[in-house]
């Protein structure tokens, strides 16, 4: 297999299996807590490095995966507090664990490799080297089967509790009440985090596991608002980036990790600004229509305060109308004619009546505002 498609595998496989637990880090608010585990696992190689003296062995991951935990246990224990906000927190914590990481390597490890350079920036390229030989025969790149383990076991607890996940992300009372620990599902998905992260980041680096983790994710948010439908394009997003992304690094002779960064980013903007429902551009519609529409309703009820009564003549001109709404006479024009239109209002000289149109208007948004 040429060395360009296992790279490009490689990265879809990456791209997947982080964009799972992802998923429920964006809706727990807490996607900043990737970029604190993807550091902070750094001392937890450390520190099995010291017991086991093996770069090789698998105490590594077992030691990265608990300093993840760990990691989201001191965070926790100190927004407890009170004293501090969650965020601050992991500005405590993961500038201190992983400042202790390097710490420690250039103190202690300075003759062994343990680049924190390749940690954090990571080169796709370089995966391929590194070959799965099993009695004499090459099976290809290993990171292809250690992301696709990893990518296993995140479809499979995914798939086996996703009702617990569920349950406790959008409501962890719920979940106490129908028996279950909220805290054990929460360690549980940040320890599944942890994972995912030590699996990832020998092949892609930290910084791409972040972009990863939280890009598809943040961008199947603005798209969906089912849960089962929000893993799906997940996903789907972390392969498109991943492809693009090599495709484009190739194309630039670049870093082929910060290319598939940039295209992740540049693929939610894209989604940010023109999302069909939640994007930029139908916000500030959806925002405009508002306006128009609660300016309609105030001249409505403007004029039927005022309807058959002394001062209607007063109250109901064109001109005085924008000086009792402090309106411009711009945007009085345009909402008396877009009334007109809608045959709610009718023109007698300078005046503004009520038509019975205009009266069942006023109705149902009496009907509208005492429903909710």
């Amino acid at each position: 297999m040429a060395p360009q498609i296992e790279i490009q595998i490689i990265a879809v496989i990456v791209a997947v299996a982080c964009a799972l637990p992802g998923t429920f880090l964006v809706l727990r608010k807490m996607s900043m807590m990737s970029d604190s585990i993807t550091h902070t696992i750094l001392l937890g190689i450390v520190l099995a490095f010291f017991g086991t003296h093996d770069l090789s062995s698998p105490l590594l991951i077992v030691g990265a995966a608990l300093m993840g935990v760990v990691t989201v246990w001191l965070t926790e224990l100190l927004s407890r507090t009170r004293l501090l906000a969650e965020d601050a927190a992991i500005g405590v914590v993961f500038p201190l664990l992983f400042s202790i990481a390097i710490i420690l390597i250039t103190r202690y490890a300075g003759s062994v490799h343990l680049d924190t350079d390749s940690v954090l920036l990571g080169e796709l390229a370089f995966a391929p080297f590194d070959r799965m030989i099993i009695g004499g025969v090459d099976m290809g790149a290993k990171a292809i089967y250690t992301t696709g383990i990893l990518l296993l076991i995140n479809l499979a607890v995914i798939i086996i509790f996703f009702k617990e996940l569920k349950i406790a992300t959008f409501d962890p009372m719920l979940a106490a009440v129908l028996g279950f620990s909220p805290a054990l599902v929460h360690y549980g998905l940040m320890t599944l985090v942890s994972l995912t992260t030590v699996g990832a980041f020998q092949a892609v680096g930290s910084v791409l596991v972040v972009a990863f983790m939280i890009g598809p994710p943040v961008t199947a948010y603005l798209l969906t608002d089912d849960l089962k439908r929000m893993l799906i394009l997940s996903g789907i997003i972390g392969v498109v980036n991943g492809i693009l992304g090599y495709q484009a690094a190739a194309m630039l002779d670049v870093s082929i990790a910060g290319s598939m960064a940039v295209v992740t980013g540049l693929v939610f903007f894209l989604v940010f600004v023109f999302a069909p429902h939640r994007g930029l551009i139908r916000s500030l519609l959806r925002r405009r229509n508002q306006k128009l529409e609660f300016a309609k309703a105030t001249l409505l009820f403007h004029l039927s305060n005022h309807e058959n009564s002394a001062e209607e003549n007063a109250e109901a001109g064109i001109d005085t109308i924008k000086t009792h709404l402090h309106w411009t006479g711009e945007f009085t024009s345009k909402i008396i004619k877009s009334l007109v239109r809608e045959d709610c209002v009718q023109l007698s000289g300078c005046l503004v009546k009520l038509t019975p149109e205009g009266r069942y208007a006023i109705m149902r948004n009496y009907i509208t505002l005492f429903s909710r």
